[in-house]
């Protein structure tokens, strides 16, 4: 098998019915000093108006991690509150940070879950930037991302990427307004910067069906060590409310323009690929209707086969399923409504500066979402 287990533990437990009761969006970045370091939402559900970000570091790659503490809590955007939902960090230069962070406004519409399962829109949100000059100890004031309007809430899908180029590219993946009740027509789009991050180019098209039936969510990015993008899209066809395969696209153009979408054989939602320097892929997945997993996948490049075959389970969820596989019969809204009953998810894999692959993710209980690590050979 290409792909074997290490070791693995706990970055962080949730403690139930507290404000770090659940534990999700987890990211590992290896910073210029070898160490890594951690972020994750903390909330007391998973879609709270209690939720903060916390740090973690690592001086043993990821073996152990040291005491968290949490530099980015609750604060005001265009004069109201709202919340970080996740936080995302790409490394700049050895002595620059960025973090990206997913501000969701919990003031406009009070007591309000994040999706409406009326409508399938969301709270408003905005994209916020941030930098450290001590490897993520301080940080400056946020400064928020403008957004064009057609984007609606945006929704930031991973980290900066720093592209061949020199330029930085964003995911952000469109949404409905809360009350809009016209078709969704949803997109993901990347944005381009050429000064770090200070300003943004108009959107490109990183996943789209014309026909607005296929959802192209929670796109997860990487470039190869020949520049190529690759993306992986959690696919979701809107009339029959079924989960199709896992979508690659592949960018010789610096995620300007995309190859044609090709399903893998994979089912459900991928995580953020480990690109190894010599070209490999690693691919952490959740397969929450069929095997109720969360597996790795291995390609030997960003356009290569992966065989299901050699893939590793890191996590089995034994236990029924919290939410039943959906029917034809189910509305979008209700399934976005359920995702905050799901209680295993949100891989994401970073590759370590030995060679080995590093994976995050959680799972638990209803009441008390802990955070998982694994650390893999490839």
């Amino acid at each position: 098998m290409p792909l074997h287990l290490l070791a693995r533990g706990i970055l962080q437990r949730g403690v139930a019915h507290t404000p770090t009761a659940c534990l999700t969006f987890a990211t590992v970045t290896v910073l210029p000093d070898g160490s890594l370091l951690a972020t994750w939402r903390a909330g007391s559900t998973k879609d709270s108006d209690d939720e903060t970000i916390w740090f973690a570091r690592s001086q043993d790659n990821g073996a152990t991690w040291g005491a968290p503490w949490s530099p980015f809590a609750g604060c005001e955007v265009d004069g109201l509150w709202g919340t970080p939902k996740l936080c995302y960090l790409t490394v700049l230069a050895p002595d620059h940070l960025i973090a990206a962070a997913m501000w969701v406004d919990r003031a406009t519409y009070p007591g309000q879950p994040l999706f409406n399962p009326d409508t399938e829109g969301c709270l408003p949100m905005s994209i916020l930037l941030a930098d450290s000059h001590d490897q993520g100890a301080t940080w400056s004031p946020w400064r928020k991302v403008p957004m064009p309007n057609d984007i609606g809430p945006a929704s930031l899908t991973g980290p900066l990427l720093k592209l061949a180029d020199g330029a930085l590219a964003m995911s952000i993946e469109t949404n409905k307004h809360y009350h809009d009740r016209n078709p969704w027509r949803q997109k993901v789009v990347f944005f381009h910067s050429s000064d770090q991050g200070r300003t943004w180019s108009a959107p490109s098209i990183a996943g789209q069906d014309p026909s607005g039936r296929i959802f192209n969510w929670d796109l997860r990015a990487g470039v190869a060590p020949d520049g190529r993008v690759v993306s992986f899209a959690w696919t979701y066809d809107s009339t029959t409310a079924r989960y199709l395969a896992i979508h690659r696209r592949v960018s010789r153009d610096h995620g300007h323009t995309w190859s044609n979408a090709e399903p893998l054989p994979m089912a459900d939602q991928a995580g953020h690929p480990a690109i190894l320097p010599d070209g490999r892929i690693a691919l952490a997945y959740v397969d929450r209707f069929n095997s109720r997993t969360i597996r790795v996948g291995l390609a030997h490049a960003v356009d290569a086969p992966f065989n299901p075959a050699d893939d590793l389970e890191l996590y089995n969820h034994a236990a029924p399923p919290i939410a039943p596989p959906i029917a034809p019969e189910d509305t979008t809204g209700a399934l976005l409504a359920d995702m905050s009953l799901w209680t295993f998810g949100l891989p994401y894999a970073e590759t370590l500066p030995n060679g080995d692959v590093l994976v995050t993710y959680y799972a638990g209980h209803a009441h008390a979402l802990d955070l998982h690590w694994a650390r893999l050979a490839v």
